[in-house]
C-alpha cells in the first residue's frame, strides 16, 4: 500500500486499530498477562525480544489478515524488528493493516488535573526514521483527570502543536488525550475536551489529523469530531474496560471505531498452541470488529 492507498484504507475501512505500543514499564504487565513470567527474562533486549515474539504471532496469525484489523499501532524497537522475513511496516501492509508508531516519551507528573507529554527531544529522529521505514502514522498520549478547562486546554494545546510537527515529516498523527475512565467528573470534562479539539480542528487549515479518545459517557459526544472535515478517523482507547464493557461502550457510539490492547491481547497465552491462539485472537477480533461498525 501507497501513502493514498493507507490514508483511503483508515478513512473508509471498516474495522479496527490494534494497539500494540505497550513499551518500558507496561511490557513487563503485557508479558505476564501473556503467560511469559519475570524470570523468563533478563534485561531490557531480553524483555523487548519476548514481547517482539508475541507481536510477531499476532500480526502472523490467520485471523489478523481477516480485513478486519486496518491498522496497527507499534512501539519502536517493534517498528525496527522484522516479521516473517519483512520489516514489520511491511508485514502488516502484507496483510492489509496501516502502521502506526507511538512516538511519545512518557507523561510529566499530574498537575492541574492532567499529565502532559515529557519533552520530545527524539522526534525528529524518530520521524525521519519512521519515514523511511514506510509508516503511515503516528500515536502520542497524554491523559486528563479531572475537569479542568485549563488543564485540558494545555493537553489539547500541546497535542496540536506536536502533531503539526508530525504533519510537517509527512506523517498523519493520531491526537490522543485520554480521560482517565475513573474519573468522577468525566461527563462534564468530556465536554470542555470537545470543545478544545473542535476549536484545534477549525486552526488546521486543509490538514487531517486523527483522534484516540475514551470512549465517552454521553453516547454520541464526539459526533461533530466525527464529521469535521479536518478528521480522518476517531477511534476509542479500551481504557482499562474489559473486552465486553469496551465493545458495549463503542457500539453506542456510531462513527468511532476501536484501538483496543488490553481488549485484543487479553486472551492470548504463550503456551497455546498455534490453532488455539488463533481462535482466542480471531474471537476478539470478531467482537471488537462487531462493535466498531455497529
Amino acid at each position: 500500500m501507497n501513502f493514498d492507498e493507507m490514508t483511503q484504507r483508515i478513512a473508509t475501512g471498516q474495522g479496527f486499530i490494534a494497539a500494540l505500543d505497550q513499551s518500558g514499564g507496561s511490557t513487563p504487565k503485557a508479558l505476564r498477562g501473556y503467560g511469559v513470567e519475570d524470570n523468563e527474562w533478563s534485561g531490557d533486549d531480553e524483555m523487548f525480544g519476548k514481547i517482539h515474539e508475541m507481536r510477531a504471532r499476532v500480526i502472523t496469525a490467520p485471523s489478523f489478515a481477516s480485513g478486519k484489523v486496518i491498522g496497527a499501532i507499534l512501539f519502536e524497537k517493534t517498528m525496527d524488528g522484522m516479521v516473517d522475513g519483512k520489516t514489520t511496516a511491511d508485514a502488516l501492509k502484507a496483510r492489509g493493516v496501516v502502521p502506526f508508531i507511538k512516538v511519545d516519551q512518557g507523561l510529566e507528573d499530574e498537575a492541574d488535573g492532567v499529565q502532559l507529554m515529557k519533552p520530545m527531544d527524539k522526534l525528529p529522529a524518530l520521524l525521519a526514521k519512521s519515514v523511511d521505514h514506510g509508516m503511515f502514522g503516528t500515536k502520542m498520549r497524554s491523559v486528563i483527570k479531572s475537569a479542568s478547562p485549563a488543564g485540558i486546554a494545555a493537553v489539547v494545546a500541546q497535542q496540536f502543536e506536536v502533531g503539526g510537527h508530525i504533519l510537517d515529516a509527512g506523517l498523519v498523527p493520531m491526537l490522543e488525550p485520554e480521560y482517565d475512565i475513573t474519573s468522577a467528573d468525566r461527563a462534564e470534562g468530556e465536554k470542555f475536551l470537545l470543545d478544545a479539539i473542535m476549536q484545534g480542528l477549525d486552526r488546521l487549515g486543509d490538514r487531517k489529523v486523527m483522534l484516540k479518545l475514551s470512549i465517552p459517557v454521553e453516547p454520541g459526544l464526539y459526533s461533530p469530531a466525527i464529521a469535521h472535515p479536518n478528521v480522518l478517523r476517531v477511534v476509542a482507547l479500551s481504557g482499562g474496560y474489559s473486552t465486553d464493557d469496551a465493545c458495549t461502550h463503542l457500539a453506542k457510539n456510531p462513527g468511532m471505531i476501536a484501538s483496543f490492547s488490553r481488549g485484543l491481547l487479553q486472551d492470548l497465552r504463550a503456551q497455546q498452541s498455534d490453532a488455539e491462539f488463533d481462535a482466542a485472537l480471531g474471537a476478539a477480533i470478531n467482537q471488537i470488529h462487531a462493535a466498531s461498525v455497529a
